[in-house]
């Protein structure tokens, strides 16, 4: 099953039942703040779909394997994904929502009864990647003079005045021999 949609089958309104959907969602490139992650292959999504009385509850996961550039390095590396589905369906339009959700957390079950899982899904990925994508926690960067990949070995570029014994010049050391009235 290469789609998102499932259809909510006639058994599923009684309380207390639930049913497993499972399929895949082909996304090559998703975007989170200015990274970008290359999916090779589809994604495995799978849920459950619970019954609750006033809405359908569904939760499970998506899993795939991304690419993505390290931010200090920029190498791509790979980057396996595993995301938390959750979605909330009111059964009726007409009913409150619970007290203790807000309106963002929940949505009414379309006349169709369909239920979409792409944007659950990719909310799902979001909430996984990484803020700062790091192809290993201590990688060493670039260097700032040459940009060479400081985990490939140390550049020819002379030593940071901060890696030496010398002290950075001191921008008020112009002052130092300045003659200062005391009036």
């Amino acid at each position: 099953m290469d789609s998102t949609r499932i259809h909510i089958p006639p058994e599923l309104f009684a309380p207390a039942e639930c049913q497993h959907f499972e399929g895949s969602f082909a996304e090559p490139v998703m975007k989170a703040g200015p990274d970008l992650y290359d999916f090779d292959g589809p994604l495995a999504w799978q849920v459950d779909v619970s019954n609750t009385g006033d809405a359908l509850l569904v939760t499970g996961t998506v899993e795939g394997e991304a690419k993505t550039s390290c931010a200090r390095c920029l190498n791509e590396f790979p980057l396996s994904v595993t995301g938390d589905i959750e979605g909330y369906f009111l059964l009726d339009a007409e009913k409150a929502a619970p007290e203790d959700m807000d309106d963002d957390e929940f949505d009414v079950l379309p006349a169709d009864n369909i239920i979409d899982l792409e944007p659950l899904i990719r909310a799902a990925l979001l909430l996984e990647f990484p803020l700062v994508p790091l192809c290993e926690d201590d990688c060493k960067g670039l260097c700032p003079t040459c940009g060479a990949n400081l985990n490939e070995g140390p550049c020819n570029c002379a030593p940071a005045a901060e890696d030496s014994n010398e002290e950075p010049p001191n921008p008020f050391s112009v002052l130092k021999d300045f003659p200062f009235d005391n009036n």
